[in-house]
This record gives C-alpha cells, sequence and structure tokens, in this order.
C-alpha cells in the first residue's frame, strides 16, 4: 500500500530548506541560507522525513547526502519552485498591465507561412496580451494541448487528434524541390514512388513531414535514401542547391527559398501532397478571455 501523503504538512520554506542542504552537503549550511537556527532547521527536515515516511539524508560526521528518495523530493521540489517563479512572473506582467497570456505552439509550416501576418495584426489590436510562440513538431504539439502545456496548437493534419478540438485554417501544397542540374529538373509533375528512386534531403528525426514520407514509402514497400537530414526548410533548400538529393518541402512556406536559390519545383501527384492546416485547442478545455480572441483571430483570418 502506498504512504499517504499529506500535501498540507508540506510547505515552501521545508521545500527551500531541503534543497539548500542536498546543495551544500551540509544541516548547518542549509539553515544559515535560509536564515534559520540549527535546531528549527533540524526539526523541519525531520518532520519533512515523517511526513513522507521515508529517510531522505544519509547523515555522517562528514556532512548529508541524498537518499534515493531524497533525490526525488529535491527533483519534484526544484519543478514546484520553476512553476511558482513562472507564476510569479506572470501575475508581474499583469501587474505591468498585459492582461493576458496564451501559449501557442506551432509547427514550422505555420510559423513560416500562416502565423506572422496573423499574429502581428492581433499583437496591434490587442497590446496588453502577450502571446508566447513555440515551434515543435506536430505530435509534441498535440501531447502538450492534452496535458495542458499548450493553450493553442497550429499543425499540418495526418497527426492523431483524439482528445482535440480542431479547425481547418488553410491548405499547404507539399511539392518535390530539386536542383537545375537534376534529372527531374524538367518535370512539371512526378509520383512520389518515382522520387524514390533518388537520394533525398530531409528533415531531422521527429518531423512530422519526414515522418509523412516515410510513412508514405512504407506504403509502397520502399525506403526514402536519406543522404542528409538538416534542422530546417531553410537548410534543406541550401542543401538541395548543390544537387545533394531532391527533398519534400511545403510550396506556400518555402518560396521565398525556392526564388532564392533559383530551384526547380516539381508537383507530386499524390493525393496526400495537398494538406490541411489545423488550429487545435484541448476538447472541452476552459480558455481564457485572451485564448479565445486568439481563436476567433485565427479563425476569422482563414476565411478571409
Amino acid at each position: 500500500m502506498k504512504p499517504q501523503i499529506n500535501p498540507a504538512r508540506i510547505d515552501f520554506v521545508t521545500l527551500k530548506l531541503f534543497c539548500a542542504i542536498a546543495q551544500s552537503g551540509s544541516i548547518t549550511k542549509g539553515a544559515n541560507e535560509c536564515s534559520l537556527a540549527l535546531s528549527a532547521a533540524s526539526r523541519r527536515i525531520s518532520e519533512l522525513e515523517e511526513t513522507v515516511g521515508l529517510t531522505l539524508l544519509d547523515r555522517s560526521a562528514k556532512g548529508v547526502t541524498l537518499t534515493q528518495a531524497g533525490h526525488a523530493v529535491m527533483q519534484h521540489a526544484l519543478r514546484l519552485f520553476q512553476g511558482f517563479e513562472q507564476f510569479s512572473n506572470e501575475l508581474g506582467e499583469y501587474a505591468k498591465g498585459i492582461k493576458g497570456h496564451v501559449r501557442l505552439w506551432a509547427n514550422m509550416s505555420a510559423l513560416t507561412e500562416f502565423l506572422p501576418t496573423s499574429l502581428a495584426g492581433f499583437l496591434k489590436a490587442h497590446p496588453d496580451i502577450q502571446v508566447e510562440v513555440e515551434e515543435q513538431i506536430s505530435g509534441d504539439i498535440v501531447k502538450a494541448l492534452l496535458d495542458g502545456i499548450a493553450d493553442i496548437g497550429v499543425f499540418a493534419d495526418g497527426t492523431p487528434t483524439a482528445g482535440l478540438e480542431t479547425h481547418i485554417i488553410g491548405q499547404d501544397e507539399l511539392v518535390v524541390v530539386c536542383s537545375k542540374s537534376h534529372a527531374i529538373k524538367n518535370r512539371k509533375s512526378i509520383s512520389f514512388e518515382e522520387c524514390l528512386d533518388y537520394d533525398f534531403v530531409g528533415l531531422n528525426r521527429g518531423s512530422s513531414l519526414l515522418e509523412l514520407t516515410s510513412r508514405q514509402a512504407e506504403r509502397l514497400s520502399k525506403q526514402m535514401r536519406l543522404r542528409i537530414q538538416v534542422r530546417s526548410y531553410d537548410a534543406m533548400c541550401q542543401m538541395i542547391g548543390v544537387n545533394l538529393g531532391v527533398g519534400i518541402l511545403p510550396l506556400q512556406a518555402c518560396a521565398p527559398q525556392i526564388k532564392a536559390m533559383d530551384l526547380k519545383v516539381v508537383r507530386l501527384e499524390d493525393t496526400w501532397a495537398k494538406r490541411n492546416l489545423l488550429l487545435a485547442t484541448k476538447e472541452h478545455g476552459r480558455q481564457s478571455p485572451a485564448c479565445i480572441l486568439l481563436i476567433e483571430h485565427l479563425l476569422q483570418k482563414s476565411r478571409s
């Protein structure tokens, strides 16, 4: 049976003291750092161990060291302090006049194509709202929404979205990009299966675009010949430009790089090459007024 721990018996002062002792290796030094008498500090640590029902510190003449349980307590304590610091910072922002905070996670395509103009208009209309934007792959965005780490997600379809409410806010056409000297440079269109005869430049593992193309190759009982993998669309275009392979890229998001590097675009004949861009939130989740305002703005922009 698991020991029943009453959180009300564990306070921030005791956790701060415990971390100070663990980091200094001394109850005396930890007590001094927290401006507590040695006897009071010792009593607090004893009460903490009694509350959790475990020994957290190994005591010796040379000082103290953490037990395995002590390490776990310290890790959780540090996470609590980080969360409290973020909580304090956000309240401080409200005091300075920032009346809303929204956490928006988006994939690379959305960040380079759809969001910049939309966010600029929103922030101009609502200067008191802070939007925290983070670039992530589609699968991680879905998980963050379900876990409550992100408020709004924008990503391409093809990723499981159970537990989310989604809206289509745009389309994203995937094309084959190659150098001016590549064998397919004069093609108007090509099937993905034909592309598999050539070397590829791709994004790093974990990319939703790489997962999509790899999955399509598996359905054809083939494999992509990935010659090189990079972290961004810009880097992909540079590698494609020196003829290291072809790449599958979202046309709208990469149009500036394709034009600047004088690359060739070949249409993909496969139906999956046209993807929907989704705006997602947690199903039945309680959204803040600031979050609702941003959602409505993004949906309105997608319809205009």
